[in-house]
């Protein structure tokens, strides 16, 4: 699965109709304790306009809904991997991002046969409570050598600033939340991350002309 290095996490679609028109090319819809209709709801929005600019949608748990509606991909954490169909998500064509904390976490993914994996928190981060001590940079590049050459997400209080350590560790994506949704210029701040992230960007493979051999 090919990502791009910055992968923006919202909690509702409105984070999206706001920020990836601005040039966000990977983010995942996070949205907890809400009815099915509202997620339904949630998920079609930032559909449409993930399509409409190009963008990966990612569905974090809610893979039954992502399957009806035709998403990218989800995104599951162990306690939702151990209880979804992981066939039911491959024969509908959906990509498969896992979280991972620890080393059992790492082995118990690696045997699902995801498309991406996830490391955090890399350093300690405001947005939930978490058993686990930050992992820190240096732990990304033992991931890095386990993993092989699957996408290595990296997520957990992540900033611009802190972005060349992540990458230097071994990360090929960072993830963030809060030092976009929580800073006083979320707009501007994305436009940080992008410009941060464009030297870690591949380019998109152009199409081939007309008279072009197959």
């Amino acid at each position: 699965m090919r990502l791009d290095p910055f992968y923006l996490i919202v909690d509702n679609a409105a984070w999206i109709e706001r920020l990836v028109p601005l040039g966000v090319r990977l983010v995942q819809l996070r949205v907890k304790d809400r009815p099915a209709a509202v997620l339904r709801e949630e998920i079609r929005r930032g559909r449409v306009v993930c399509a409409a600019h190009g963008a990966q949608l990612v569905v974090n748990d809610h893979w039954r809904l992502a399957i009806e509606e035709g998403c990218d991909c989800v995104h599951l954490g162990q306690e939702d991997l151990a209880e979804a169909d992981r066939g039911a998500i491959r024969r509908a064509g959906l990509k498969l991002g896992l979280s991972t904390h620890d080393d059992v976490e790492l082995d118990t993914a690696l045997a699902a046969d995801p498309d991406y994996l996830a490391l955090g928190p890399i350093w300690p981060t405001i947005l939930k409570a978490m058993k686990w001590a930050p992992q820190t940079p240096e732990r990304l590049g033992d991931w890095r050598r386990r993993v092989g050459d699957l996408p290595l997400v990296a997520i957990g209080g992540i900033t611009v600033e802190r972005l060349p350590e992540v990458f230097a560790n071994g990360a090929d994506v960072a993830a963030v939340v809060t030092d976009i949704t929580r800073h006083a210029d979320p707009e501007g701040r994305t436009r940080e991350w992008l410009a941060a992230t464009a030297p870690y960007r591949q380019p998109t493979p152009a199409s081939p002309r007309a008279g072009d051999a197959a």
